[in-house]
């Protein structure tokens, strides 16, 4: 489980996180839901210990990501725009990461093959589209066969048949039990794969609960989301 509460951090005068507070609950896929500077990056570097909070709290667990044990069993997390070595082959990264959490060499392989890499895994990473390194990235995250997944944007850059396997591999990977926070700007791929949602504009949750009461008496996601926040413009998307 996951338990945000009172969240706030402050860059010097802007408020990129603004009092935020929400639960992601195992057997489910939590939607983190609003615009690009909406405070969503921010809310997922201070869960992992990447950033301080001015004040407030993020818990895994019951804890801080700091303190867990075995923090890559417990947490699989893919942030937008962190990556590996471009001069690194695909197997290599992934293979220093499970050595370095004493994870067998065999779920290397596992995890190639599910994101569908195992024909590219000698390649250099500066090789890759960026669709193929948002599948390398997410089979870092699965090397441990973690409770929970945490995944900034993570359908970014790839294609229709990529972005169909991601959505169900989520909501399979939940209905095991286990806990999904999936923040994106993209609402109707978040329609699509999310159980419950929480929109953050301007740093502040706007609202948060099942898809189906937020999305109740409008026609979509999206006509919700400007009806609850009054910006009609969708400039910042």
């Amino acid at each position: 489980m996951i338990e945000v509460t009172g969240l706030s951090k402050h860059y010097r005068s802007k408020k990129a996180v603004d009092e935020v507070t929400f639960t992601a609950q195992p057997g489910r896929v939590t939607g983190f839901l609003g615009p690009n500077g909406a405070g969503k990056s921010s809310t997922l570097r201070i869960l992992l210990d990447l950033d301080a909070a001015t004040s407030g709290q993020a818990l895994i667990k019951g804890g801080r990501y700091r303190d867990l044990t075995d923090p890559l069993r417990t947490v699989g997390a893919l942030l937008d725009g962190a990556g590996p070595v471009p001069e690194r082959r695909a197997i290599d990264h992934l293979s220093w990461i499970a050595q370095s959490n004493r994870i067998p060499r065999k779920r290397v392989r596992e995890v190639l093959d599910l994101v569908g890499l195992t024909d590219a895994a000698k390649q250099r990473v500066k090789k890759y589209s960026l669709g193929m390194k948002q599948r390398l990235g997410l089979a870092g995250a699965l090397l441990g066969e973690p409770e929970i997944l945490i995944l900034d944007e993570p359908v970014n850059g790839l294609d229709p048949d990529g972005i169909r396997w991601v959505r169900t591999f989520l909501r399979d990977y939940a209905a095991g039990g286990r806990t999904v926070l999936l923040s994106s700007h993209l609402m109707t791929e978040m329609a699509d794969t999310a159980h419950d949602v929480v929109i953050i504009n301007h740093g502040r949750i706007v609202t948060q609960g099942a898809l189906a009461e937020i999305t109740a008496g409008h026609a979509s996601l999206e006509t919700a989301f400007f009806a609850l926040t009054g910006d009609r413009t969708g400039s910042r998307w």
